[in-house]
């Protein structure tokens, strides 16, 4: 017999697989079970604007015109970023642009480039 996670909501030992969903008798809440191999490792599951996974040395581009804060611009829509590193921060990915240097980005900003 398999060792199937606890709910993540109520933490009951008692779940079940139905189909590709895991269910919690005690409470009713229905979870990915892929979901719960991802939380299962503990690292955190980075995600650009569209749902692409996106890991470090990446290329992703730019979905938004981003103004710099204290006036050095903006970083145009379609502008490529190469070699993307992520960060546990308030803005997960560090970057260097062409003609800007070092900046952080949202996920929520760029698209992966496949």
């Amino acid at each position: 017999m398999s060792a199937l996670p606890p709910c993540p909501k109520c933490n009951s030992e008692f779940t079940y697989e139905d189909g590709a969903q895991l269910v919690c008798p005690e409470c009713a809440h229905e979870w990915s079970a892929t979901a719960a191999e991802a939380a299962e490792e503990g690292a955190k599951v980075y995600r650009d604007s569209v749902g692409n996974i996106l890991q470090d040395g990446d290329t992703v581009t730019v979905i938004k015109d981003l103004k710099l804060k204290g006036g050095g611009g903006t970083v145009k829509v379609g502008t490529k970023v190469k070699n993307i590193r992520l960060v546990d921060s308030d803005h997960d990915i560090d970057c260097k642009i062409d003609g800007f240097g070092a900046m952080s980005l949202k996920t929520e900003f760029v698209k992966k480039v496949v």
